[in-house]
Protein backbone atom coordinates (compact mmCIF):
# COMPACT_ATOMS: atom_id res chain seq x y z
CA UNK A 1 0.00 0.00 0.00
CA UNK A 2 1.32 3.46 -0.89
CA UNK A 3 1.83 5.44 2.32
CA UNK A 4 3.53 8.44 0.71
CA UNK A 5 0.88 10.92 -0.37
CA UNK A 6 3.38 12.57 -2.72
CA UNK A 7 3.76 9.38 -4.76
CA UNK A 8 1.44 7.13 -6.74
CA UNK A 9 1.82 3.49 -7.71
CA UNK A 10 2.00 2.65 -11.44
CA UNK A 11 2.65 -0.61 -13.23
CA UNK A 12 4.57 -1.52 -16.37
CA UNK A 13 5.87 -4.79 -17.87
CA UNK A 14 8.53 -5.07 -15.15
CA UNK A 15 6.22 -4.50 -12.21
CA UNK A 16 5.16 -1.58 -10.03
CA UNK A 17 6.90 1.76 -9.52
CA UNK A 18 6.39 4.72 -7.23
CA UNK A 19 5.96 7.83 -9.39
CA UNK A 20 5.60 11.46 -8.19
CA UNK A 21 1.92 12.23 -7.78
CA UNK A 22 1.96 15.27 -10.09
CA UNK A 23 4.19 13.79 -12.79
CA UNK A 24 2.67 13.28 -16.23
CA UNK A 25 5.20 10.55 -16.94
CA UNK A 26 4.89 6.97 -15.83
CA UNK A 27 6.91 4.02 -14.51
CA UNK A 28 9.37 3.65 -17.39
CA UNK A 29 10.43 7.27 -17.06
CA UNK A 30 10.74 6.90 -13.30
CA UNK A 31 12.98 3.86 -13.74
CA UNK A 32 15.24 5.93 -16.01
CA UNK A 33 15.32 8.80 -13.51
CA UNK A 34 16.48 6.40 -10.81
CA UNK A 35 18.88 4.49 -13.07
CA UNK A 36 20.72 7.49 -14.49
CA UNK A 37 21.50 10.13 -11.83
CA UNK A 38 24.57 11.12 -13.84
CA UNK A 39 24.79 14.76 -14.92
CA UNK A 40 21.56 16.44 -13.86
CA UNK A 41 21.33 17.56 -17.50
CA UNK A 42 18.14 16.73 -19.36
CA UNK A 43 17.35 17.21 -23.02
CA UNK A 44 16.40 20.74 -24.00
CA UNK A 45 12.95 21.58 -25.35
CA UNK A 46 14.44 21.59 -28.86
CA UNK A 47 14.99 17.84 -28.82
CA UNK A 48 11.84 16.93 -26.87
CA UNK A 49 9.78 18.99 -29.30
CA UNK A 50 11.25 17.08 -32.23
CA UNK A 51 10.14 13.78 -30.70
CA UNK A 52 6.71 15.23 -29.98
CA UNK A 53 6.40 16.35 -33.62
CA UNK A 54 7.16 12.76 -34.64
CA UNK A 55 4.44 11.43 -32.29
CA UNK A 56 1.98 13.99 -33.62
CA UNK A 57 2.76 13.10 -37.23
CA UNK A 58 2.67 9.36 -36.53
CA UNK A 59 -0.77 9.69 -34.97
CA UNK A 60 -2.13 11.47 -38.04
CA UNK A 61 -0.56 8.90 -40.37
CA UNK A 62 -1.80 5.91 -38.38
CA UNK A 63 -5.31 7.33 -38.58
CA UNK A 64 -5.00 7.71 -42.36
CA UNK A 65 -3.80 4.11 -42.57
CA UNK A 66 -6.87 3.02 -40.54
CA UNK A 67 -4.63 1.71 -37.74
CA UNK A 68 -5.71 4.22 -35.11
CA UNK A 69 -9.24 5.45 -34.51
CA UNK A 70 -10.01 9.12 -34.99
CA UNK A 71 -10.77 9.75 -31.29
CA UNK A 72 -7.38 8.47 -30.14
CA UNK A 73 -5.59 10.22 -32.97
CA UNK A 74 -7.22 13.55 -32.24
CA UNK A 75 -6.48 13.25 -28.51
CA UNK A 76 -2.82 12.43 -29.18
CA UNK A 77 -2.49 15.38 -31.57
CA UNK A 78 -4.09 17.72 -29.02
CA UNK A 79 -1.73 16.50 -26.29
CA UNK A 80 1.27 16.97 -28.57
CA UNK A 81 0.17 20.50 -29.43
CA UNK A 82 -0.07 21.33 -25.74
CA UNK A 83 3.50 20.11 -25.17
CA UNK A 84 4.75 21.98 -28.24
CA UNK A 85 3.32 25.16 -26.72
CA UNK A 86 5.97 24.75 -24.00
CA UNK A 87 3.63 24.11 -21.10
CA UNK A 88 5.06 20.85 -19.78
CA UNK A 89 8.84 21.03 -20.04
CA UNK A 90 9.36 19.96 -16.43
CA UNK A 91 7.92 16.51 -17.18
CA UNK A 92 10.95 15.41 -19.23
CA UNK A 93 13.60 14.80 -16.54
CA UNK A 94 15.63 11.91 -17.98
CA UNK A 95 19.40 12.46 -17.93
CA UNK A 96 21.16 12.66 -21.29
CA UNK A 97 23.60 9.95 -20.19
CA UNK A 98 21.16 7.07 -20.43
CA UNK A 99 20.52 4.10 -22.68
CA UNK A 100 22.49 4.60 -25.88
CA UNK A 101 19.43 4.31 -28.11
CA UNK A 102 17.58 7.06 -26.25
CA UNK A 103 14.76 4.63 -25.40
CA UNK A 104 14.27 6.23 -21.99
CA UNK A 105 13.53 9.62 -23.52
CA UNK A 106 11.33 8.13 -26.22
CA UNK A 107 9.27 6.38 -23.56
CA UNK A 108 9.25 9.53 -21.44
CA UNK A 109 7.55 11.33 -24.33
CA UNK A 110 5.19 8.40 -24.97
CA UNK A 111 4.10 8.38 -21.34
CA UNK A 112 3.59 12.14 -21.07
CA UNK A 113 1.62 12.30 -24.33
CA UNK A 114 -0.62 9.39 -23.34
CA UNK A 115 -1.19 10.72 -19.82
CA UNK A 116 -2.00 14.18 -21.09
CA UNK A 117 -4.28 12.81 -23.80
CA UNK A 118 -6.13 10.55 -21.36
CA UNK A 119 -6.64 13.17 -18.66
CA UNK A 120 -7.23 16.31 -20.73
CA UNK A 121 -8.60 15.36 -24.13
CA UNK A 122 -10.12 11.88 -24.12
CA UNK A 123 -13.79 12.07 -23.17
CA UNK A 124 -14.39 8.34 -23.32
CA UNK A 125 -12.43 7.10 -20.31
CA UNK A 126 -12.87 3.48 -21.37
CA UNK A 127 -11.03 4.14 -24.63
CA UNK A 128 -7.61 4.52 -22.96
CA UNK A 129 -4.53 5.61 -24.92
CA UNK A 130 -1.51 3.41 -24.21
CA UNK A 131 2.02 4.89 -24.45
CA UNK A 132 3.38 1.92 -26.44
CA UNK A 133 0.35 0.61 -28.31
CA UNK A 134 -0.96 3.96 -29.51
CA UNK A 135 1.51 6.86 -29.06
CA UNK A 136 4.45 4.69 -30.17
CA UNK A 137 2.47 2.83 -32.87
CA UNK A 138 4.59 1.91 -35.87
CA UNK A 139 7.74 3.27 -34.22
CA UNK A 140 10.82 2.13 -32.38
CA UNK A 141 13.25 4.22 -30.34
CA UNK A 142 15.80 2.99 -32.87
CA UNK A 143 14.27 4.99 -35.71
CA UNK A 144 12.53 7.70 -33.67
CA UNK A 145 15.59 9.07 -31.87
CA UNK A 146 17.78 9.27 -35.01
CA UNK A 147 14.86 10.98 -36.76
CA UNK A 148 14.55 13.41 -33.86
CA UNK A 149 18.25 14.26 -34.20
CA UNK A 150 17.87 15.17 -37.88
CA UNK A 151 14.62 16.99 -37.21
CA UNK A 152 15.76 19.05 -34.21
CA UNK A 153 19.06 19.96 -35.84
CA UNK A 154 17.32 21.03 -39.06
CA UNK A 155 14.77 23.17 -37.21
CA UNK A 156 17.37 24.86 -35.03
CA UNK A 157 19.71 25.57 -37.95
CA UNK A 158 16.88 27.05 -40.00
CA UNK A 159 15.14 29.05 -37.28
CA UNK A 160 18.05 30.14 -35.10
CA UNK A 161 21.53 29.62 -36.50
CA UNK A 162 21.03 30.85 -40.06
CA UNK A 163 19.19 34.05 -38.98
CA UNK A 164 21.98 34.81 -36.48
CA UNK A 165 24.59 34.12 -39.15
CA UNK A 166 22.81 36.31 -41.71
CA UNK A 167 22.54 39.19 -39.24
CA UNK A 168 26.24 39.04 -38.43
CA UNK A 169 27.16 38.89 -42.12
CA UNK A 170 25.03 41.97 -42.79
CA UNK A 171 26.61 43.83 -39.87
CA UNK A 172 30.08 43.12 -41.25
CA UNK A 173 28.95 44.21 -44.71
CA UNK A 174 27.92 47.60 -43.29
CA UNK A 175 31.32 47.96 -41.63
CA UNK A 176 33.00 47.26 -44.97
CA UNK A 177 31.23 50.26 -46.46
CA UNK A 178 32.00 52.40 -43.42
CA UNK A 179 35.71 51.49 -43.51
CA UNK A 180 36.21 51.66 -47.27
CA UNK A 181 38.36 54.83 -47.22
CA UNK A 182 40.58 53.76 -44.34
CA UNK A 183 44.00 52.29 -45.17
CA UNK A 184 45.96 50.52 -42.47
CA UNK A 185 48.95 48.30 -42.05
CA UNK A 186 48.55 44.64 -42.86
CA UNK A 187 50.23 42.14 -40.56
CA UNK A 188 51.54 38.62 -41.04
CA UNK A 189 53.25 36.60 -38.27
CA UNK A 190 52.20 39.53 -36.00
CA UNK A 191 54.79 41.60 -37.88
CA UNK A 192 54.37 44.59 -40.18
CA UNK A 193 53.27 43.76 -43.72
CA UNK A 194 52.10 45.84 -46.69
CA UNK A 195 49.08 48.18 -46.44
CA UNK A 196 45.51 46.97 -46.67
CA UNK A 197 42.16 48.71 -46.53
CA UNK A 198 40.25 48.10 -43.33
CA UNK A 199 37.27 47.22 -45.51
CA UNK A 200 39.35 44.54 -47.26
CA UNK A 201 40.21 43.02 -43.91
CA UNK A 202 36.54 42.94 -42.94
CA UNK A 203 35.56 41.51 -46.32
CA UNK A 204 37.63 38.46 -45.40
CA UNK A 205 35.56 38.02 -42.25
CA UNK A 206 32.35 38.24 -44.26
CA UNK A 207 33.56 35.67 -46.78
CA UNK A 208 34.45 33.23 -44.00
CA UNK A 209 30.87 33.37 -42.75
CA UNK A 210 29.38 33.14 -46.24
CA UNK A 211 31.34 29.93 -46.80
CA UNK A 212 29.95 28.52 -43.56
CA UNK A 213 26.45 29.43 -44.66
CA UNK A 214 26.94 27.52 -47.92
CA UNK A 215 28.17 24.48 -46.00
CA UNK A 216 24.96 24.46 -43.96
CA UNK A 217 22.92 24.63 -47.15
CA UNK A 218 24.75 21.60 -48.53
CA UNK A 219 24.21 19.40 -45.47
CA UNK A 220 20.43 19.84 -45.74
CA UNK A 221 20.36 17.10 -48.36
CA UNK A 222 21.59 14.50 -45.88
CA UNK A 223 19.69 15.91 -42.89
CA UNK A 224 16.43 15.68 -44.83
CA UNK A 225 16.60 11.85 -45.02
CA UNK A 226 14.62 10.57 -42.03
CA UNK A 227 15.13 7.09 -40.54
CA UNK A 228 11.48 6.87 -39.44
CA UNK A 229 9.86 3.72 -40.79
CA UNK A 230 12.77 1.37 -40.18
CA UNK A 231 11.60 0.47 -36.64
CA UNK A 232 13.91 -1.88 -34.72
CA UNK A 233 16.71 -2.78 -37.15
CA UNK A 234 15.79 -1.08 -40.42
CA UNK A 235 13.46 -3.75 -41.78
CA UNK A 236 10.27 -1.88 -40.86
CA UNK A 237 8.84 -4.71 -38.77
CA UNK A 238 5.48 -3.87 -37.10
CA UNK A 239 4.81 -0.80 -39.24
CA UNK A 240 2.91 -0.10 -42.43
CA UNK A 241 5.01 -0.02 -45.65
CA UNK A 242 3.92 3.57 -46.32
CA UNK A 243 4.42 4.76 -42.75
CA UNK A 244 7.91 6.27 -43.20
CA UNK A 245 7.00 8.14 -46.37
CA UNK A 246 3.79 9.53 -44.91
CA UNK A 247 5.39 10.56 -41.62
CA UNK A 248 8.10 12.43 -43.52
CA UNK A 249 5.34 14.24 -45.41
CA UNK A 250 3.47 15.17 -42.22
CA UNK A 251 6.66 16.37 -40.53
CA UNK A 252 7.48 18.46 -43.60
CA UNK A 253 4.02 20.02 -43.56
CA UNK A 254 4.24 20.87 -39.86
CA UNK A 255 7.80 22.26 -39.88
CA UNK A 256 7.78 23.79 -43.36
CA UNK A 257 11.10 22.02 -43.98
CA UNK A 258 11.34 19.38 -46.70
CA UNK A 259 12.00 15.87 -45.38
CA UNK A 260 11.90 12.48 -47.08
CA UNK A 261 12.00 8.89 -45.91
CA UNK A 262 15.56 7.60 -45.94
CA UNK A 263 16.21 5.48 -49.05
CA UNK A 264 18.19 3.05 -46.88
CA UNK A 265 17.01 2.47 -43.32
CA UNK A 266 19.92 0.18 -42.52
CA UNK A 267 22.40 3.01 -43.08
CA UNK A 268 20.16 5.59 -41.43
CA UNK A 269 19.86 3.62 -38.17
CA UNK A 270 23.19 1.83 -37.94
CA UNK A 271 25.41 4.91 -38.35
CA UNK A 272 25.52 8.62 -37.57
CA UNK A 273 27.79 9.98 -40.29
CA UNK A 274 25.33 12.80 -41.03
CA UNK A 275 25.61 14.01 -37.42
CA UNK A 276 29.39 13.85 -37.66
CA UNK A 277 29.19 15.90 -40.85
CA UNK A 278 26.95 18.52 -39.24
CA UNK A 279 29.28 18.74 -36.26
CA UNK A 280 32.21 19.30 -38.59
CA UNK A 281 30.42 22.21 -40.25
CA UNK A 282 29.63 23.66 -36.83
CA UNK A 283 33.29 23.30 -35.88
CA UNK A 284 34.35 25.10 -39.06
CA UNK A 285 32.04 27.99 -38.20
CA UNK A 286 33.42 28.06 -34.65
CA UNK A 287 36.98 28.29 -35.99
CA UNK A 288 35.96 31.16 -38.30
CA UNK A 289 34.23 33.05 -35.49
CA UNK A 290 37.24 32.52 -33.27
CA UNK A 291 39.51 34.01 -35.94
CA UNK A 292 37.27 37.06 -36.36
CA UNK A 293 36.90 37.65 -32.63
CA UNK A 294 40.62 37.22 -32.05
CA UNK A 295 41.53 39.63 -34.86
CA UNK A 296 39.18 42.29 -33.54
CA UNK A 297 40.57 41.80 -30.04
CA UNK A 298 44.10 42.39 -31.36
CA UNK A 299 43.10 45.36 -33.52
CA UNK A 300 41.35 46.96 -30.57
CA UNK A 301 44.17 46.31 -28.10
CA UNK A 302 45.37 49.22 -26.02
CA UNK A 303 43.90 51.74 -25.77
CA UNK A 304 47.33 53.43 -25.57
CA UNK A 305 49.96 50.71 -25.73
CA UNK A 306 48.40 48.28 -28.20
CA UNK A 307 47.48 48.41 -31.87
CA UNK A 308 44.44 50.57 -31.25
CA UNK A 309 43.24 50.57 -34.85
CA UNK A 310 39.67 49.75 -33.80
CA UNK A 311 37.61 51.33 -31.05
CA UNK A 312 35.60 48.61 -29.30
CA UNK A 313 32.41 49.47 -27.42
CA UNK A 314 32.62 49.50 -23.64
CA UNK A 315 30.04 47.11 -22.23
CA UNK A 316 31.21 46.57 -18.63
CA UNK A 317 34.06 47.37 -16.22
CA UNK A 318 37.05 45.16 -16.97
CA UNK A 319 38.79 44.89 -13.64
CA UNK A 320 37.93 44.60 -9.98
CA UNK A 321 41.23 46.30 -9.01
CA UNK A 322 42.17 48.61 -11.93
CA UNK A 323 39.67 51.49 -12.22
CA UNK A 324 38.72 52.49 -15.74
CA UNK A 325 39.99 49.32 -17.37
CA UNK A 326 37.73 47.97 -20.12
CA UNK A 327 38.30 44.55 -21.68
CA UNK A 328 37.15 42.95 -24.98
CA UNK A 329 34.75 40.70 -23.10
CA UNK A 330 32.41 40.06 -26.05
CA UNK A 331 35.33 38.73 -28.08
CA UNK A 332 36.38 36.56 -25.15
CA UNK A 333 32.86 35.15 -24.85
CA UNK A 334 32.88 34.21 -28.54
CA UNK A 335 36.31 32.60 -28.19
CA UNK A 336 35.11 30.46 -25.29
CA UNK A 337 31.91 29.34 -26.97
CA UNK A 338 33.89 28.52 -30.12
CA UNK A 339 36.28 26.41 -28.06
CA UNK A 340 33.32 24.57 -26.54
CA UNK A 341 31.89 23.81 -29.98
CA UNK A 342 35.25 22.41 -31.07
CA UNK A 343 35.26 20.21 -27.96
CA UNK A 344 31.67 19.15 -28.65
CA UNK A 345 32.76 18.07 -32.13
CA UNK A 346 35.11 15.54 -30.58
CA UNK A 347 32.26 14.18 -28.46
CA UNK A 348 30.06 13.83 -31.56
CA UNK A 349 32.89 12.16 -33.47
CA UNK A 350 33.38 9.67 -30.65
CA UNK A 351 29.61 9.24 -30.62
CA UNK A 352 29.80 8.32 -34.28
CA UNK A 353 32.19 5.53 -33.31
CA UNK A 354 29.32 4.10 -31.27
CA UNK A 355 27.75 2.75 -34.46
CA UNK A 356 27.78 -1.02 -33.97
CA UNK A 357 25.94 -3.48 -36.21
CA UNK A 358 22.34 -2.27 -36.65
CA UNK A 359 22.32 0.67 -34.24
CA UNK A 360 24.35 3.58 -32.95
CA UNK A 361 24.53 3.40 -29.16
CA UNK A 362 25.52 6.99 -28.35
CA UNK A 363 22.50 8.81 -29.76
CA UNK A 364 21.71 10.94 -26.68
CA UNK A 365 25.33 12.13 -26.49
CA UNK A 366 25.28 13.07 -30.17
CA UNK A 367 21.92 14.85 -29.95
CA UNK A 368 22.87 16.84 -26.85
CA UNK A 369 26.21 18.06 -28.21
CA UNK A 370 24.87 19.00 -31.64
CA UNK A 371 22.03 21.06 -30.20
CA UNK A 372 24.32 22.56 -27.55
CA UNK A 373 26.73 23.68 -30.28
CA UNK A 374 24.01 25.16 -32.48
CA UNK A 375 22.51 27.08 -29.57
CA UNK A 376 25.72 28.60 -28.22
CA UNK A 377 27.01 29.49 -31.70
CA UNK A 378 23.69 31.15 -32.56
CA UNK A 379 23.61 33.08 -29.29
CA UNK A 380 27.26 34.07 -29.60
CA UNK A 381 26.76 35.44 -33.10
CA UNK A 382 23.76 37.46 -31.93
CA UNK A 383 25.70 38.93 -29.01
CA UNK A 384 28.77 39.53 -31.19
CA UNK A 385 26.65 41.43 -33.70
CA UNK A 386 24.52 43.44 -31.27
CA UNK A 387 27.05 44.19 -28.52
CA UNK A 388 30.21 44.64 -30.59
CA UNK A 389 30.15 44.54 -34.40
CA UNK A 390 27.38 47.11 -34.81
CA UNK A 391 29.29 49.60 -32.62
CA UNK A 392 32.90 49.18 -33.75
CA UNK A 393 34.60 52.29 -35.12
CA UNK A 394 37.99 52.86 -36.70
CA UNK A 395 40.85 54.88 -35.21
CA UNK A 396 41.85 56.46 -38.51
CA UNK A 397 44.84 58.32 -37.05
CA UNK A 398 46.44 55.17 -35.68
CA UNK A 399 45.76 53.28 -38.90
CA UNK A 400 47.54 55.90 -41.00
CA UNK A 401 50.43 56.56 -38.60
CA UNK A 402 51.54 52.93 -38.53
CA UNK A 403 51.85 52.77 -42.32
CA UNK A 404 54.51 55.43 -42.80
CA UNK A 405 56.80 53.95 -40.18
CA UNK A 406 56.55 50.39 -41.44
CA UNK A 407 59.62 48.71 -42.90
CA UNK A 408 57.29 46.70 -45.16
CA UNK A 409 56.88 49.86 -47.26
CA UNK A 410 60.05 48.81 -49.06
CA UNK A 411 58.07 45.99 -50.74
CA UNK A 412 56.85 48.29 -53.51
CA UNK A 413 60.47 49.23 -54.28
CA UNK A 414 61.53 45.65 -54.93
CA UNK A 415 60.16 45.38 -58.50
CA UNK A 416 62.05 48.59 -59.38
CA UNK A 417 65.44 48.29 -57.62
CA UNK A 418 65.45 44.55 -56.79
CA UNK A 419 64.80 42.55 -53.65
CA UNK A 420 68.32 42.83 -52.19
CA UNK A 421 68.58 46.59 -52.65
CA UNK A 422 65.14 47.08 -51.12
CA UNK A 423 66.15 44.88 -48.18
CA UNK A 424 69.23 47.02 -47.55
CA UNK A 425 67.03 50.10 -47.36
CA UNK A 426 64.82 48.31 -44.82
CA UNK A 427 67.81 47.32 -42.68
CA UNK A 428 69.16 50.87 -42.79
CA UNK A 429 65.78 52.33 -41.85
CA UNK A 430 65.55 49.93 -38.91
CA UNK A 431 69.05 50.76 -37.63
CA UNK A 432 68.64 54.51 -38.01
CA UNK A 433 65.07 54.79 -36.83
CA UNK A 434 64.11 56.54 -40.05
CA UNK A 435 61.33 55.69 -42.49
CA UNK A 436 61.73 53.87 -45.79
CA UNK A 437 60.82 57.11 -47.56
CA UNK A 438 63.53 59.05 -45.75
CA UNK A 439 66.27 56.53 -46.55
CA UNK A 440 65.18 56.25 -50.19
CA UNK A 441 65.33 60.03 -50.56
CA UNK A 442 68.75 60.22 -48.91
CA UNK A 443 70.12 57.57 -51.27
CA UNK A 444 68.46 59.11 -54.34
CA UNK A 445 66.92 55.77 -55.28
CA UNK A 446 64.23 57.48 -57.36
CA UNK A 447 63.15 60.98 -58.22
CA UNK A 448 61.05 62.40 -55.42
CA UNK A 449 57.91 62.61 -57.54
CA UNK A 450 58.27 58.98 -58.66
CA UNK A 451 59.06 57.86 -55.11
CA UNK A 452 55.86 59.50 -53.87
CA UNK A 453 53.85 57.41 -56.32
CA UNK A 454 55.68 54.18 -55.50
CA UNK A 455 55.31 54.67 -51.74
CA UNK A 456 51.70 55.87 -51.87
CA UNK A 457 49.70 53.35 -49.78
CA UNK A 458 46.75 53.75 -52.15
CA UNK A 459 48.85 52.13 -54.87
CA UNK A 460 49.65 49.13 -52.67
CA UNK A 461 46.18 47.78 -51.99
CA UNK A 462 45.46 46.31 -55.43
CA UNK A 463 47.42 44.22 -57.95
CA UNK A 464 49.89 46.35 -59.89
Amino acid sequence: MNKDKNMRIEKDSMGTMRVPIDALYGPQTQRAVENFPISNISFTADFISAIVIIKRSASIVNKKLCLLDSIKSKSIVSACDEILNGNYNEHFPVDIFQTGSGTSTNMNVNEVVSKLANTHFLKDKKNVIHPNDHVNMGQSSNDTIPTAINLSVSILIKNKLIPSLNNLIESIRKKEKEFDKIIKLGRTHLQDATPIKLSQEFSGYRELLLKSKKRFEKINQNLSRLPQGGTAVGTGINTHPDFGKLVAYEISKYTEINFIESPNHFEAQSAQDCSVEVSGVLKALAVSLSKIANDIRWLGSGPRSGLGELNLPSVQPGSSIMPGKVNPVICESVLQSSAQVIANDLAVTLGGLGSILELNLMLPLIAHNLLYSINILSNSMTVFKEKLMDHISANKENCENYIEGSLAMCTSLAPIIGYDAAAEIAYEAFKSGKTIREIALEQNILEEEELEKVLDPNNMIHPK
